[in-house]
């Protein structure tokens, strides 16, 4: 991000209004995020020592109700200390902390109704953007796994549901019939194939949430962007720290949390791959996020849940594919792309993995229940 972006500029005005301690030495834009602007501030504080802070200007464009949003990060992360604590961890690290205006509120807008929050740094931390081996998936189950235990408690259904229907499949498939029957740009001709996939399972689409609907699956605190890239590691240890971007943190189910994991960790191809022939499940990288994900979850998992994980992992592929197909009839208005029919690539490598998962059914199964000891 250049000095020159008119957010550089503004992030003074912000600063000004935040209970920072010390005096601010230096600001820097960070990171590589698409969404938000973000920069990090060094602060020098009485005795010498620095500390250093995040600064985001939050998407209003996006996250439409930045009062709500920042209203489940500071529940659920308050929450998150209390539980750190009492299992002896370090809450400063290991979960993130919100830094309050000087007037004691989550966020500061400013005059041009631009949102600004603040955190904690995490310092001696590392990303890291793909799997680069079965450990790190692992690793990541377990980070992911412990989230979902330590939040097992909260009451789910006190957050908001800051984007509606997030992950309602059948909401999200009629979005997709829609977009199938308004076709404006002509497109659907091109896609018939991939139209066709979709439509044939359309009476899978409610599983989860008629489960959900019945009682057999539980409410959870969902953190609905499982990828790597928001697990902070411990560059001394290596071992996964501290879950980060809490921007979709809303009521769901673990399988949402689980799936997306699978969909974008366990294929063997990226989510763009032209050739299909590279895409399938890779089962071993499945048994590990199974098996460090239900390590991570300490028992907190119903039986039903872990039954329903393989099902989560296909339905949340299919829910992506149908979610990159309709954007594609629409005529890419959501997921940016940077080809000819990139979103129609995307949705046939969900497609793809999601034929592989029905192959490998049996075998996801088995994994599953091997490792849950059933």
């Amino acid at each position: 991000m250049s000095t020159e972006n008119p957010a550089y500029a503004k992030a003074e005005e912000a600063i000004a209004h935040f209970a920072l301690k010390g005096r601010l030495l230096k600001k820097k834009p960070y990171g590589n995020g698409h969404i938000n602007d973000t920069f990090l501030l060094t602060c020098e504080m009485p005795g010498g020592q620095t500390t250093q802070y995040i600064l985001q200007r939050m998407n209003h464009s996006i996250f439409k109700q930045p009062r709500l949003l920042m209203e489940n990060v500071v529940n659920v992360t308050e929450y998150l200390r209390k539980v750190i604590i009492a299992q002896g961890g370090d809450p400063d690290r290991e979960t993130l902390n919100v830094i309050r205006t000087k007037d004691g509120v989550s966020y500061y807008e400013d005059a041009d109704h631009n949102y600004w929050r603040m955190f904690l740094f995490i310092e001696r931390t590392l990303c890291l953007e793909k799997v680069e081996s079965k450990k790190d998936f692992y690793d990541s189950a377990v980070a992911f796994g412990n989230f979902q235990r330590m939040l097992s408690d909260y009451p789910a259904e006190t957050l908001h549901e800051t984007i509606l229907n997030f992950h309602n499949t059948p909401s999200r498939f009629q979005d997709f019939k829609r977009a199938v029957e308004k076709d404006p740009l002509g497109r659907a001709a091109l896609a018939g194939p991939e139209i066709s996939f979709a439509l044939d399972r359309e009476g899978e689409t409610s599983i989860l949430t008629d489960l959900l609907a019945a009682g057999e699956l539980p409410l959870r605190v969902t953190h609905n962007d499982t990828k790597l890239n928001n697990i902070l590691f411990d560059k001394d240890s290596g071992t996964a720290l501290c879950i980060i971007d809490l921007d979709t943190v809303m009521p769901g189910l673990s399988l949402y949390d689980f799936g997306d994991s699978i969909r974008f960790g366990a294929s063997t191809g990226v989510e763009d791959e032209q050739d299909l022939s590279k895409v399938t499940l890779d089962l071993s990288l499945y048994e590990a996020f199974v098996s460090g994900f239900l390590k991570g979850c300490g028992g907190s998992l119903t039986e039903k849940e872990i039954e329903m994980l393989p099902m989560g992992a296909k339905l949340m592929t299919y829910e992506c594919g149908i979610r990159f197909l309709a954007d594609y009839l629409e005529g890419d208005v959501y997921f940016k792309i940077h080809r000819e029919n990139h979103n129609l690539d995307r949705a046939r490598t969900q497609f793809k993995l999601v034929a592989d998962m029905e192959k490998k059914w049996s075998k996801m199964a088995e994994v599953t229940r091997q490792c849950s000891g059933a």
